[in-house]
């Protein structure tokens, strides 16, 4: 799954958001791109826990890419 995400600009928001995700679905893989905007996170894990996460770490999830 690939959110769109806004207020990331910084190798600390990565930190924030993957460890946010890691912390809510244990075993997933998180990519972050900064460029982008967008979270990529490859495992089990319901598209709204994700949101969730993303959100308990500061940030807006703005969509759902692809």
């Amino acid at each position: 799954m690939k959110l769109a995400v806004s207020g990331m600009t910084c190798q600390g928001c990565v930190n924030a958001v993957t460890k946010s995700i890691q912390r809510a679905a244990p075993g997933s893989a998180v990519a972050v791109d900064l460029a982008a905007g967008s979270v990529e996170i490859t495992g089990s894990v319901e598209e709204q826990v994700a949101r969730q996460a993303i959100e308990r770490a500061g940030f807006t999830v703005t969509g759902r890419i692809g």
